[in-house]
């Protein structure tokens, strides 16, 4: 089974405001470049909203920003990732994952981030 199956919405929560890696400060950088590296799928990735959730199985549902995405191509629900995980600002008990990277993706076609965005 999926990591992603049976996730409930609503415990997915946007931390306000939003953090990303254009306002953290440089000791936190440093500190996302020491921490603890991860695995898990991505459950959601909105490229529009600029965010998306990772599920891992011990953290549970961890919020990405997409400046924290690595790489060429926009993650799919369904691609493993592996990341480093720190504390979001706001809340030292939860996490957030940064320095994300696909490892393995889903078997669908995936979007560069040049690509223009589809209007649905």
């Amino acid at each position: 089974m999926s990591m992603s199956g049976g996730m409930d919405s609503s415990l997915l929560s946007i931390p306000s405001p939003i953090p990303h890696r254009r306002n953290r400060t440089e000791s936190q950088c440093e500190k996302a470049a020491k921490a603890d590296e991860g695995e898990g799928e991505i459950l959601s990735f909105c490229r529009e909203k600029g965010h998306g959730f990772v599920q891992t199985k011990d953290h549970g549902p961890l919020f990405v920003h997409v400046s924290d995405i690595e790489g060429e191509v926009i993650p799919k629900p369904g691609d493993h990732v592996k990341f480093r995980m720190i504390p979001l600002p706001q809340n030292s008990k939860k996490l957030q994952a940064v320095h994300v990277r696909i490892t393995d993706f889903t078997g669908e076609r995936h979007q560069r981030w040049e690509d223009p965005v589809k209007n649905m």
